[in-house]
């Protein structure tokens, strides 16, 4: 059989790999905080029929670079992209954006658990806690008092509730976490983040020290997707998809060649 029907079939699957991720960040243009994802590929082992240097037919000679065939492609990583995204004002005090691509909210799971997030959609649950647009509670805890009129964060972290007829009341302080290689992260859905052995351990910190970006009341970081770059990635990873099925159909005519000539 001939190698090209299996090599091709690899630049398939590779290719389909890149579509579902073009295809997913283009679902998200308009998500609040979702980064990109790339799709990474290498080229499989190879088949040295022929290996470099070794004696040609002349004695004394040498061939040069031999002969080495290979065998495809395959997808080895999806990376995330954490470029930072366009910041849009909402006018809303509780809407909170970090002016720095590196660093998370803390988000508290129901289990325990803590995750990260980008997303600074925050709101008041009916306890007054301070939580996402899904309901977690952020990470130290934040309760806000029920005569509060709005929740203000200040760029350095500090969080205060605002009233009526009274002057601001400090809630606390809001800390942020920072990882030695974000790309590690596992993507949990729902703008949120999980820690892995590949990310490292959060390291936590002030916002506006350090690495740590300061916040920014009334605004929300948008999604990082560039709309036209994906689609011309759609238009050059469907025309790979056409080439290599053009491979496989290369080979099935030499195939049909080779079969009628023994006729």
């Amino acid at each position: 059989m001939l190698r090209s029907l299996w090599t091709a079939a690899t630049g398939l699957d590779a290719q389909q790999r890149n579509v579902d991720v073009i295809a997913n960040n283009l679902a998200n243009v308009n998500t609040t905080a979702f980064k990109r994802t790339r799709a990474d590929f290498q080229d499989l082992f190879y088949s040295r029929l022929k290996e470099p240097g070794s004696q040609s037919a002349t004695p004394g000679l040498f061939i040069p670079s031999g002969i080495q065939v290979g065998n495809g492609v395959a997808n080895v990583a999806t990376t995330i992209l954490f470029d930072r995204g366009a910041m849009m004002t909402t006018g809303r005090l509780m809407d909170v954006a970090i002016q720095d691509s590196t660093s998370f909210f803390e988000v508290l799971l129901p289990n325990g658990d803590i995750v990260y997030t980008r997303d600074g959609n925050f709101h008041r649950d009916s306890q007054g806690n301070i939580v996402t647009a899904a309901g977690y509670k952020l990470n130290p805890g934040f309760t806000v008092p029920q005569d509060a009129v709005d929740v203000v964060f200040a760029p350095d972290g500090t969080v205060e509730a605002v009233f009526a007829d009274k002057p601001n009341q400090q809630l606390g302080n809001l800390r942020l976490a920072f990882f030695t290689n974000p790309g590690g992260l596992r993507a949990l859905g729902g703008n949120l983040y999980a820690a892995t052995d590949s990310s490292g351990a959060a390291i936590e910190g002030t916002p506006g020290q350090d690495q740590y970006g300061e916040l920014q009341s009334g605004f929300l970081e948008m999604s990082n997707v560039q709309a036209a770059q994906e689609l011309i990635n759609l238009i050059q990873a469907q025309r790979a998809f056409e080439m290599n099925s053009k491979s496989i159909q290369s080979s099935d005519e030499m195939l049909q060649t080779t079969a009628a000539r023994r006729r």
